[in-house]
């Protein structure tokens, strides 16, 4: 078994104790021979992040020695909110390549939003938190803007990323999400 050091950028506190439950599940579904070593994820204002070249500079530098002192990459997880996924990637990459080229980085981007993913997987959270037992997903979830507010609307009361994405992201089906093009690039790009 080989291991693989993973420093994640994320934008939310959700997505700090989430994400790294979401990768471990990954590689243990599609490349169960790599161990991740998952850095706690460095959190970012994402509008500052995108918008300015000096707090980009800091977290991108910070993420990625932290990389080096274990030969990882950093992985640069956000919402793209209302943005194509297919033209901020490739230009975040580029800005985050042009900061530190020497460690490997790569860019996936939730298209709307992180609890996209839990749309396209619907059916296999029926029953969890109190969402109901015949839940189904939307017809095309990243056409959803507002996926936070659709499960809200599913759950007993409100749905909190900081009590529910972690919980959901530890049983969510993985198949049914890579339905969805943006978390499909995630999990090639984990396990490339």
């Amino acid at each position: 078994m080989t291991s693989r050091l993973i420093v994640p950028i994320v934008e939310g506190q959700g997505e700090q104790a989430a994400l790294p439950i979401l990768i471990r599940r990954i590689f243990s579904e599609f490349q169960p021979e790599v161990l991740p070593e998952i850095n706690y994820p460095v959190r970012v204002k994402a509008s500052s992040f995108l918008n300015e070249p000096s707090y980009f500079k800091k977290y991108v530098e910070l993420a990625a020695a932290k990389a080096a002192q274990g030969g990882g990459r950093v992985l640069i997880l956000l919402d793209c909110e209302d943005s194509c996924p297919g033209i901020l990637g490739p230009q975040l990459l580029e800005r985050a390549r042009a900061v530190r080229n020497d460690i490997p980085i790569f860019v996936a981007l939730a298209h709307r939003e992180y609890e996209t993913w839990f749309l396209a997987a619907a059916a296999s959270l029926a029953g969890c938190e109190g969402l109901p037992a015949g839940l189904e997903p939307p017809h095309n979830p990243e056409s959803i803007r507002g996926a936070k507010e659709w499960l809200g609307s599913q759950l007993p009361s409100h749905y909190d990323p900081i009590s529910h994405q972690a919980k959901f992201s530890n049983i969510f089906s993985l198949q049914e999400a890579r339905t969805v093009p943006s978390f499909a690039r995630l999990v090639e790009k984990l396990i490339a």
